[in-house]
């Protein structure tokens, strides 16, 4: 794919990742980026992620991911990867499931 490409990544974040910001943290680097999709928390310590944008900013998303804000711990990051819809006009957090 090339950097510029439009693409949809989900991500499944497992750890220390609830009650530590990370969904306020997800949101602001998402908006820093220019991304759109949204954050929220499901079972038990893990934040689901659904973003959309160019290739080469999820790929920089996904580092932010992968390190969290400083008082998480992420021990497992799953994530799939697919063509973007263009559903989502911002990024946000969702509270329920």
């Amino acid at each position: 794919m090339e950097e510029n490409t439009l693409c949809r990544l989900h991500v499944l974040i497992d750890g220390r990742v609830q009650g530590v910001g990370f969904r306020n943290f997800a949101l602001s680097k998402a908006d820093l980026l220019g991304l759109t999709g949204w954050v929220r928390n499901v079972g038990y310590n893990q934040v689901e992620v659904l973003a959309e944008g160019e290739l080469n900013q999820l790929t920089t998303f996904l580092e932010y991911l992968r390190n969290g804000p400083r008082s998480s711990f992420v021990m497992n990051v799953t994530q799939s990867w697919d063509t973007a819809t263009g559903e989502f006009t911002f990024f946000d957090i969702q509270y329920s499931v």
